[in-house]
């Protein structure tokens, strides 16, 4: 198969070449390996590949579901499949192997597709870019040595650059949607509760995070939401799901909706001008369609919730490193970890049990301020980020001018600005690349809901899709150029 065909279709589509056998499984791998040899060395978005999965594919062990025999990487982060590497992106983790598997990763096989490797992600999912010193610099598709977002932006970059169709995506702070933002892709973060983190986890992150998939058309969102969204025994509770499939709810038309818009800084980082014109332009397009549209900016102290929300991520985290290590036989040290999380570590040390307490309850009054907005509203659009793609070196762990309480402003709000509010509250949100700028990077404007109304952006995204064909945007870093 040829590399510029094979790029040009998404996951059902290569998926449905396989049904009709136009293709087999194997040769799809081949031509994924293929393409990962041709760009990887520029985009550095892989890790790992498998050869069991690729040369030596046995495809009668391929699952059965609509994705039958489609390549797909795995997060080096929560993608634990038993018996394969995972190391968070940490020298700490280096060479440490997964005893278990996922039911995450039991439902991606169960799906059909093949996981053929592992994407990049900064060190333990901390940075909204993945630039790590284990394995170096990940860059946008669209230009070489600019950011392509993080945590998940391994996967983003492999995805817009036509490695692979779909890749795994985890958020707990916008580590789906930012990605998107800087790559050009689709990225959705689901409800809280909608994909569960059977069997090691209930909730994680207290409920912050969501484990999902990057992609770069929302047909593939919506049908792999039916795949995963499988609710497990244990999982500490339910949230209701759409009698019809996501799939099929996606092809509907949404009804006449009350549609808020934000371009005001969260937590003090004003949105590019170019970055805010796009998404008045997505509020003015809604208003033409006839939908209600009024600006809403939320009652939110968002530094105060950042800073809470730090307590949240690292109240224990000597503890894990600890059990890291442990496995690893690698020691807890500067020459471990990078200059940014070693300072995480050592406040991690004096966090109390009032600590947490108190950060916990900032955040419940976060989450009611936020709450209001869709007392008002039915849709709300903001930037996914407040900046596009920018130069290595910015937000990642490698700094050594970043103290712990610097962190929180100089490398988390500019890219986590209006992401984070959504992992707060466990709002599905959706980034679509609905603009460019005059400089040719994507700009992402998200697109966010009430608790458990996923339908309500994949029907809206599926009307822009429609209108701008972005999956049709060839970036330079592409396999087919």
């Amino acid at each position: 198969m040829r590399l510029d065909d094979y790029a040009r279709h998404d996951a059902l589509g290569l998926a449905a070449l396989v049904h009709r056998g136009e293709v087999t499984p194997r040769e799809l791998a081949a031509t994924a390996a293929a393409a990962i040899a041709k760009l990887n060395p520029m985009l550095n978005a892989v890790v790992e590949t498998y050869p069991d999965r690729i040369q030596d594919l046995d495809e009668a062990t391929l699952g059965s579901g609509p994705f039958r025999g489609v390549p797909f990487l795995m997060k080096d982060v929560f993608g634990h499949e038993a018996g394969r590497r995972i190391e968070f992106g940490s020298r700490l983790c280096a060479g440490m192997v997964a005893q278990q598997d996922t039911v995450y990763t039991q439902l991606v096989k169960a799906a059909g597709l093949n996981v053929i490797g592992r994407s990049a992600a900064p060190e333990y999912s901390m940075a909204g870019t993945t630039e790590t010193a284990l394995y170096g610099n990940t860059s946008t598709p669209w230009k070489h040595g600019h950011s392509a977002g993080g945590s998940s932006g391994g996967a983003m970059a492999a995805v817009v650059a036509g490695l692979v169709p779909m890749a795994q995506g985890t958020d707990i702070a916008g580590s789906i949607r930012i990605p998107a933002s800087f790559c050009g892709g689709v990225g959705l973060k689901p409800s809280r509760g909608r994909i569960s983190f059977a069997p090691m986890l209930d909730e994680n992150g207290y409920g912050l995070a969501q484990n999902f998939v990057q992609t770069k058309t929302v047909r593939d969102a919506a049908a792999m939401l039916d795949c995963l969204a499988v609710p497990q025994p244990g999982d500490p509770f339910l949230i209701p799901r759409p009698t019809q499939s996501w799939a099929e709810l996606a092809r509907h038309a949404p009804p006449r909706l009350r549609v808020g818009f934000c371009t005001a800084p969260l937590m003090g980082v004003p949105a590019d001008p170019e970055v805010a014109a796009a998404v008045r332009r997505v509020a003015q397009g809604l208003a033409a369609n006839g939908h209600a549209v009024e600006q809403i900016d939320p009652d939110f102290d968002g530094d105060v919730a950042l800073r809470a929300m730090q307590v949240l991520w690292f109240f224990g985290f000597d503890a894990r490193l600890a059990g890291y290590a442990a496995r690893s036989g690698h020691p807890v040290s500067e020459q471990t970890l990078e200059p940014v999380t070693w300072q995480v570590l050592q406040r991690a040390r004096t966090l109390t049990a009032a600590d947490f307490v108190a950060a916990m309850a900032r955040l419940n009054t976060a989450r009611r301020q936020l709450g209001q907005i869709f007392t008002r509203c039915d849709v709300w659009i903001t930037p996914t980020t407040a900046r596009v793609a920018e130069p290595w070196g910015r937000y990642n762990l490698g700094r050594t001018d970043v103290a712990y309480d610097d962190m929180a402003t100089a490398i988390l709000a500019p890219v986590v600005q209006y992401t984070l509010p959504h992992n707060i509250m466990g709002t599905p949100a959706i980034s679509l690349p609905l603009a460019m700028t005059g400089s040719g990077l994507p700009i992402g404007v998200q697109l966010t809901a009430p608790p458990a109304q996923e339908h309500l952006l994949l029907q809206l995204a599926t009307q822009f899709e429609a209108e701008q064909p972005w999956a049709a945007r060839v970036p330079p870093l592409h396999v087919s150029a």
